[in-house]
């Protein structure tokens, strides 16, 4: 009796797959990551004796290949050396190991010799998504996610943390190095418009479904860069460096249908229906298979919005 109670029992606890089952790109979500930030995570030749890897995530938020992979006895295992602090600091290696729980990633980071920083984490597989830019779209009725008089409509990223924006003469503008600010309104497909300024030395940036970031920052005059103004942080190099100097007023139009993505930069197309290939640093929201926020990003440099519309897509 005792035998068969053990044997159902170890049945009904997950079952790790095949090392091949790691191969794939993954959404991870860090509960108790103090930025509320996810994490991305791509891994090739899982069950060979060539293991690849890239990972968007801590520390930092460049898209990094992965120096340090492998898997062993069903467990994924991957590090790097870096200094682990937001401004910079000794090099430390960070582990990340996980397993495979019911389709997921099941696992945690840790830092040698710091236990306190050890986070848990989740991952879950990146989903397919189909819409394109096939002209086939209509515009909807604009949203204006910025009324001009106040902040309604919008949320902190990081909640119980002071908010830093305010509204001064028609204008969206915060406290450099402050919150992150999230729309209440969620979207799909869109065309999203903006308006803005920042100074001399500042970035910031939008969040297309709270999930890939369209880099603002001051380059004006600087060549083209995965980290410059009109990329698509760290993924997608913009065509050509169309931003104006500190203390003008830029405008972005841009358009996103499933993972296909358009940056217009004062008029010039920089980004044409550029295939995005998952989440970015500023990412805040793992799901990609439903409707995600529109953020905005307050906790570098200054930022002023005069304008933000939203137009929804629809076939």
């Amino acid at each position: 009796m005792r035998l068969c109670a053990f044997l159902l029992a170890l049945s009904a606890l997950p079952v790790s797959g095949a090392d091949k089952d790691f191969n794939g790109r993954w959404n991870i979500e860090v509960p108790k990551e103090a930025r509320k930030r996810v994490w991305w995570l791509e891994v090739s030749g899982a069950g060979t004796s060539t293991v690849k890897g890239r990972f968007v995530g801590a520390p930092g938020g460049d898209m990094n290949d992965i120096g340090e992979i492998g898997v062993t006895n069903g467990e994924l295992r991957f590090a790097f050396q870096k200094p682990y602090g937001r401004k910079g600091g000794v090099n430390q290696k960070g582990v990340y190991t996980a397993k495979l729980a019911n389709g997921e990633l099941r696992g945690k980071f840790t830092i040698e010799g710091n236990a306190a920083a050890e986070l848990e984490f989740i991952g879950h597989r990146a989903p397919v998504l189909k819409d394109s830019g096939n002209g086939k779209w209509k515009e909807g009725k604009p949203v204006n996610l910025f009324n001009g008089k106040d902040l309604s409509g919008w949320k902190a990223m990081i909640p119980g943390q002071e908010l830093g924006w305010t509204v001064k003469e028609g204008i969206m503008v915060n406290q450099a190095g402050t919150n992150n600010l999230v729309s209440e309104q969620k979207f799909w497909n869109f065309k999203l418009h903006a308006e803005f300024r920042i100074g001399k030395g500042s970035n910031g940036g939008f969040g297309l479904r709270g999930r890939y970031e369209v880099q603002i920052v001051d380059d004006f005059g600087k060549e083209p860069d995965t980290h410059g103004s009109g990329a698509l942080y760290s993924r997608i190099k913009p065509a050509k460096n169309a931003s104006k100097a500190p203390g003008e007023w830029n405008v972005y139009d841009v358009t996103l249908i499933g993972r296909q993505v358009t940056v217009v930069v004062n008029g010039e197309t920089v980004i044409n229906k550029g295939q995005v290939e998952g989440l970015t640093a500023m990412a805040h929201d793992w799901n990609e298979a439903v409707a995600g926020a529109i953020s905005v990003q307050g906790d570098h440099g200054q930022v002023e919005i005069r304008q933000l519309t939203i137009t929804p897509l629809e076939q």
